[in-house]
């Protein structure tokens, strides 16, 4: 049953306001924290996490220029692809943000996924080619087969488009416990309070973390995966080339050598993500204070909660830190309207809770991409989140202000 519905999302938006408010005092003093966790390990966005040691920091380094780095067929690229480099998306501000997230471009930033659907069942059509549907092929692979982009998927029931999020925290929410998670849980709203998050347990019986329908358990899978459906490069993780709708590549077409990316390589460009701190919010004026108790009256923190507490880790920048998430990394039924692809067990409507770690970089929300402003991405919501939909839409026009103010600080 769920355990977040009142205390912990008050005392998260209040350490929030703490943090970040310089002119306007609390009207109460926010509850203690665990008495090991230390709060809210956040830097300038595309820093590094403070507290990392020197050969971490290194690492950090490596990393960074191991996630700049532009591939060539040469060096590894394709022959299916959707970009050159885990940069050619992850641009906005910086190196570990979004992509530019436009909803008319597709390929680089905004990518397509396909799946089918059938009696309940999920199928991922990897044996075709799928999720991703590549929008980009290498100049062999086009010779060969005459193609400029993976062709569609057979037996796909439904296509989606995806938006490219930026990594900011994601090290933090790979070490925070399965426990924490779970016990946000409420599949059957025991409470009655309309959400009814659930966790997506991956084919192996892990908590689902990472991705749009939360499909992957770790942040190295995520990374992995990336690496191969984006780049089409091979890695450690991932040590066959993508297939064009099923059959092998044709001979010639792939000059480079698997692995395309050595364990050292990828380990570096997987610390990067890892060691990548939470965007520092804006410091919030009279008008985000009052937005942020406005995010907590109206039920976004149901789902977006506040902050998520790591659990003991080797990496003492990662240990027992707590995370401005505002995430529950649950699943939730987001309405027909936004329904497209499965994925495991994550049925068409259903969508994990998005992070809104340096929301105010944003240009396009929703997975999709396809509402241009904080305010229409809320009217958008269905589902679980229509009733806190219907509260924002009720809201008087200063509290809708002084909300969308809180939201553009994070």
């Amino acid at each position: 049953m769920r355990r977040h519905s009142s205390r912990r999302p008050l005392f998260v938006v209040l350490i929030g306001v703490v943090a970040a408010c310089n002119d306007v005092p609390p009207t109460a003093a926010p509850p203690l924290p665990p008495p090991s966790a230390v709060l809210i390990p956040v830097a300038p966005a595309g820093s590094p996490l403070p507290d990392l040691t020197a050969d971490e920091l290194a690492l950090f380094e490596r990393g960074s220029a191991m996630f700049q780095v532009s591939f060539a067929p040469e060096n590894g690229l394709g022959p299916l692809f959707n970009a050159t480099g885990c940069a050619a998306c992850h641009e906005n501000p910086v190196v570990g943000g979004a992509g530019s997230n436009d909803p008319e471009e597709e390929g680089e930033d905004v990518e397509v996924h396909a799946t089918a659907f059938n009696g309940g069942v999920c199928d991922d059509l990897a044996a075709v080619g799928g999720q991703v549907v590549q929008q980009h092929v290498t100049p062999a692979l086009h010779d060969s087969l005459g193609i400029d982009a993976e062709p569609d998927l057979p037996g796909a029931t439904a296509t989606g488009r995806r938006t490219t999020p930026a990594v900011f925290g994601f090290g933090l929410l790979d070490a925070v416990p399965d426990a924490e998670i779970l016990a946000l849980a409420d599949p059957y709203d025991r409470d009655g309070d309309g959400i009814s998050g659930r966790a997506h347990r991956t084919a192996d019986g892990r908590v689902g973390k990472f991705g749009r329908k939360a499909q992957e358990a770790t942040l190295r899978a995520f990374n992995g995966g990336a690496f191969m459906m984006e780049m089409g490069v091979t890695n450690p993780g991932h040590e066959i080339e993508q297939t064009v709708g099923g059959n092998p590549l044709p001979a010639g077409v792939d000059p480079t050598p698997d692995l395309e990316v050595t364990q050292d390589q990828f380990d570096a460009a997987d610390a990067f993500v890892h060691f990548l701190a939470p965007p520092k919010p804006e410091p919030l004026d009279f008008y985000g204070v009052i937005g942020s108790f406005t995010f907590l009256d109206i039920g976004c923190a149901s789902c977006h909660v506040p902050a998520l507490v790591t659990g003991p880790n080797p990496v003492a920048a990662l240990s027992l830190k707590v995370v401005p998430a505002y995430t529950d990394l649950l699943l939730h039924n987001m309405g027909p309207d936004l329904a497209d692809v499965c994925l495991g067990d994550a049925r068409p409507a259903e969508f994990r809770t998005e992070p809104l770690m340096g929301l105010r970089f944003v240009t396009a929300f929703l997975h999709d991409g396809r509402a241009g402003t904080i305010a229409e991405a809320i009217r958008l919501h269905g589902g679980e989140a229509a009733r806190s939909r219907n509260r924002f839409l009720q809201l008087s026009l200063f509290e809708r202000v002084a909300l969308l103010r809180f939201l553009r600080s994070l």
